[in-house]
């Protein structure tokens, strides 16, 4: 409860310039661990393994974007080293100046398709979020979750018109009220009677 709620804090700051990297994976740890607990107490191993996976596949996302941005970089920054040199043997009609175009259009090229395999990557990531979050909802009895669920999910999706980025945001802030709300014990669970004749 306090683990997840803090957790989910620590995650929010992970914007704090120099330190918020730090927060951040603190903040996620944290959160991970209360789902694992959650997860043993509710005995529903699937719930962790579903956050679990969402997690693994955001951080490989996020890995993708760091690599595609940094990448393009220094591509852009080496075509235009090795164009240098023959700069001043073209005019600028119909030399240096194609070969740069070209090289732009390269980079931007493999930057929007590095791009849109991150987004699908989160996408998927998100569904198993769901998943893990809707089933946390249904045996904890806290039905924030499954709000949260939904919020991040739709987010994932409208990413692509920045948009998403406020609905993700405003879902890790119901996930701080979701894990504050969870009780202090698992509901118990219906139990079936077997009649004997």
């Amino acid at each position: 409860k306090a683990m997840g709620g803090v957790g989910s804090i620590l995650v929010l700051l992970s914007f704090v310039p120099f330190v918020g990297f730090l927060f951040g994976l603190a903040g996620l740890v944290m959160v991970l661990l209360a789902v694992k607990r959650i997860s043993e107490a509710v005995k529903d191993r699937e719930i962790f393994r579903n956050v679990l996976t969402a997690v693994i596949l955001q951080i490989v996302g996020s890995a993708i974007s760091v690599f595609v941005v940094i990448g393009s970089f220094f591509t852009f920054v080496g075509s235009q080293a090795m164009m240098a040199p023959f700069e001043s043997s073209f005019d600028g009609f119909g030399g240096s100046g194609i070969l740069g175009a070209n090289a732009v259009v390269a980079v931007l090229g493999s930057l929007l398709a590095g791009l849109v395999a991150m987004w699908i990557i989160l996408i998927i990531a998100a569904r198993f979020l769901r998943k893990g979050y809707e089933r946390m909802a249904d045996k904890t009895g806290t039905r924030t979750f499954r709000t949260v669920a939904r919020w991040y999910y739709y987010g994932a999706w409208l990413m692509i018109i920045l948009v998403g980025f406020v609905l993700i945001l405003i879902a890790w802030i119901l996930q701080i009220k979701a894990f504050f709300s969870l009780p202090e014990s698992p509901p118990s669970q219906p139990t079936i009677q077997v009649q004997t004749i």
